[in-house]
C-alpha cells in the first residue's frame, strides 16, 4: 500500500504536465481495494460541473474535458460530484461560479441523502472545506463551489452515528475528504462495501476529520494518469481538476 509520501508521480504525456500536485494511488483497507486521489486545492484549480453555456447538461466526463478543452485547458481528474434526481438536477444545495443553482436542504428525508447529518462541500480558491449542511446554513459561509451530498461519513473525527458496521447494504461508493492540512481526499471503492467500513477508511486510514458520501452505484472516476476512466448512465454534478 502506498502513502501519501510515496504518491505515484507520474508525467501524464498527453498532457504535458507533471501529475504532482494531484495524485492517485490504490490503498488496500481491510482486504478490499480502493482507488484514492489526494488533491492540493491550493495548486491545483478544483471545481464543480453541470451544465454548459447553453443549459445543456454535461452528464459525462467526456463532455467536460471537451468543454474544457474549448477553453485550452484540460481535465486531470474527476468523478461524480452529488446526488441528482432523475432529471439529473442536485438534490441539495448546488453552487458553481458564486451563482447558487439549487438551494440547500436541511430536513430529513428518505434515502442515503436524508440519512441526517450530511454535508456539504465548500470549494473557495487554495481552500476546501466539508462542513455539516445545518451548521453551514448558520455559519453564513459562502462559496465559490458547493455541493450538498450525504450522509456524511465522518463528523469531527466520529463515524456518522448510524452506521452499522455488520450493515449488509453494499455498493462500490465515492465520497471524499479534507485533511487537517487541507488537502483533499477522494475515494472510491473497486468493490462493494458497506458505510461503516467506507467511513473507517477515511477516518483510519486517511486521517480526514470530516468526509462525505457523494454518492453508489453510479460512482466512476476520471483519473488518465493511471489510465482509468469509468463509463455508464449520465451523471448530475461532477467534480474535476482542471489545467
Amino acid at each position: 500500500m502506498k502513502t501519501f509520501a510515496a504518491i505515484l508521480t507520474l508525467t501524464n504525456a498527453a498532457l504535458g504536465t507533471s501529475v504532482l500536485a494531484a495524485n492517485c494511488w490504490s490503498p488496500t483497507f481491510e482486504n478490499v481495494p480502493f482507488t484514492a486521489c489526494e488533491i492540493d486545492p491550493a495548486e491545483e484549480d478544483v471545481r464543480l460541473f453541470l451544465k454548459d453555456a447553453d443549459g445543456r447538461l454535461f452528464g459525462s466526463f467526456d463532455n467536460v474535458a471537451v468543454h474544457v478543452g474549448t477553453q485550452g485547458r484540460h481535465l486531470v481528474l474527476a468523478m461524480n460530484g452529488g446526488m441528482y434526481h432523475p432529471d439529473r438536477n442536485p438534490v441539495g444545495l448546488y453552487v458553481e461560479d458564486g451563482k447558487e443553482f439549487a438551494p440547500i436542504v436541511t430536513s430529513d428525508g428518505p434515502g442515503n441523502f436524508g440519512l441526517l447529518p450530511n454535508g456539504v462541500l465548500c470549494l473557495n480558491e487554495g481552500a476546501a472545506g466539508i462542513v455539516e449542511s445545518r451548521s453551514f446554513v448558520r455559519s453564513g459561509a459562502s462559496c465559490s463551489f458547493a455541493t450538498q451530498s450525504g450522509p456524511m461519513l465522518v463528523i469531527d473525527g466520529q463515524l456518522h452515528p448510524r452506521f452499522l458496521a455488520d450493515s449488509p447494504s453494499r455498493f462500490v461508493r465515492n465520497g471524499i475528504g479534507v485533511t487537517e492540512g487541507g488537502r483533499i481526499v477522494a475515494a472510491i471503492s473497486d468493490r462493494p462495501v458497506n458505510f461503516h467500513r467506507f467511513a473507517r477508511l477515511f477516518r483510519d486510514l486517511f486521517k480526514t476529520p470530516d468526509a462525505l458520501f457523494l454518492d453508489g452505484k453510479v460512482s466512476r472516476l476520471y483519473a488518465p494518469m493511471i489510465g482509468r476512466h469509468d463509463y455508464g448512465l449520465p451523471m448530475g454534478p461532477i467534480l474535476g481538476v482542471v489545467r
